[in-house]
């Protein structure tokens, strides 16, 4: 097993040299190249591994097959993971370096300037004590979402292909660009991927297994003021950003991302933009019950009427739109899937940690799509954070779980 893990090590240390970062504001697809120079990068490696059906799509999408080893009628399943990494924090010239058998203190990522992850600010890591880390130099994120995913789909895979005594039938993988900034599923080919059911390998901690992700929305509430002179204004003017304090005002405090936590829904203020004259408040909305959902989406239109009955009729308008759905409801009538990857957990030595997604995945979009997938744990900590990290030895058990889902599936 060594070889598969040092040989992972060395993949994913190469992966996170990609820049990948997608872009929320251009409409291609791919929305930054460097993601399908990635992509072409690994459509060669695929090829070299010696992989069938091989198909890298004009907007970034990879395809290939690990070929059935039995002739058996065995289901055949899918892994899923991003190419891009977040545009939340810098993802061009990441310097990976691996900590070494970590000693639970500290870990200076760069003496220079002063970053450290420190225990106390993130005491997580000292649960990792013993394991290698592999850390960034502290100006850019890592890239382990969702590269330590892709990693370990493609070690699963070389394993396999050298454990020919284990059974299986044909495996489906997939790459797929933009799932940071919502759109990964967009584009997705499910009929050319041909599974009966996936797994996206982009969890975070050990153990994570997901089938259940918020129903979400937004709301973008437009105000049109009336802008005088401030001198002359008594009676006349109206101002647009005292109605937006208004509109915040009115919403739960309570039920914010800060205050809530497991099942809990919350309001997130995204933004205020604007001046007197005219101005904006966004919000997105997210609830893990789909009745509860549905009143968050009727009390944000409340407010919008409420202060339309203060300020006059039609000062406050309300855009709400839906964005994606809880794939539990497309999960749950095939409860195996899940189980069938509790137990490879288990098999592999992993403790399943069975919990909902607070926020969102290309599982849930593809499960209403078609393709029932669930998410298992990739491993990085503090994504999206010039603080992220992984353990290569929980990348190693994610590596085996995928083999025992797959040598699993062989046996339903």
């Amino acid at each position: 097993m060594k070889q598969f893990t040092d040989n992972m090590l060395q993949r994913f240390l190469k992966y996170v040299t990609f820049d990948t970062e997608s872009i929320d504001d251009n409409t291609t697809v791919p929305t930054s190249e460097g993601q399908f120079v990635f992509a072409r990068y690994l459509e060669n490696e695929l090829r070299e591994m010696g992989l069938t059906e091989i198909t890298l799509d004009d907007k970034g999408y990879l395809y290939a097959t690990l070929p059935a080893n039995s002739d058996k009628n065995i289901p055949v399943i899918g892994f899923i993971s991003h190419l891009d990494t977040s545009p939340d924090m810098s993802g061009k010239d990441v310097k990976p370096r691996v900590v070494a058998s970590y000693d639970g203190g500290d870990i200076t990522l760069c003496e220079k300037d002063g970053i450290v992850l420190s225990t106390e600010d993130f005491p997580e890591v000292k649960e990792y004590k013993g394991h290698d880390l592999i850390v960034t130099d502290g100006h850019t994120l890592l890239g382990a979402d969702d590269k330590a995913g892709i990693a370990e789909i493609v070690s699963a895979i070389e394993y396999l292909q050298a454990h020919p005594e284990i059974e299986h039938g044909k495996v489906r993988i997939a790459f797929n660009p933009d799932e940071e900034i919502g759109r990964g599923a967009h584009n997705f080919n499910v009929p050319l991927f041909g599974c009966d059911w996936a797994y996206t390998v982009d969890g975070g901690a050990e153990g994570e297994l997901e089938f259940e992700n918020f129903n979400a929305g937004s709301a973008l509430f437009t105000i049109q003021g009336r802008n005088v002179h401030p001198g002359y204004a008594k009676g006349k003017m109206l101002n647009a950003l005292r109605v937006a304090t208004a509109i915040v005002e009115s919403i739960p405090a309570n039920e914010s991302p800060e205050q809530t936590d497991g099942y809990e829904g919350f309001y997130h203020l995204m933004s205020i933009n604007g001046g007197v004259d005219k101005a904006e408040v966004s919000y997105i909305i997210r609830d893990h019950d789909k009745g509860i959902f549905e009143q968050r989406l009727t009390f944000m239109n409340e407010v919008a009427e409420k202060m339309n009955s203060t300020y006059g009729n039609g000062v406050v308008k309300v855009d709400i739109k839906r964005q994606y759905a809880n794939m539990r409801e497309k999960v749950e009538p095939m409860m195996h899937i899940v189980d069938l990857a509790k137990q490879a957990m288990e098999e592999a030595g992993v403790a399943p940690l069975i919990k909902p997604i607070r926020g969102g995945t290309d599982g849930a979009q593809l499960s209403f799509m078609g393709l029932p997938c669930p998410n298992m744990f990739a491993g990085g900590i503090n994504f999206h954070s010039r603080y992220e990290f992984v353990s290569l030895q929980v990348m190693e058990k994610a590596m085996n779980t995928i083999v025992k889902i797959v040598e699993g599936a062989a046996k339903l």
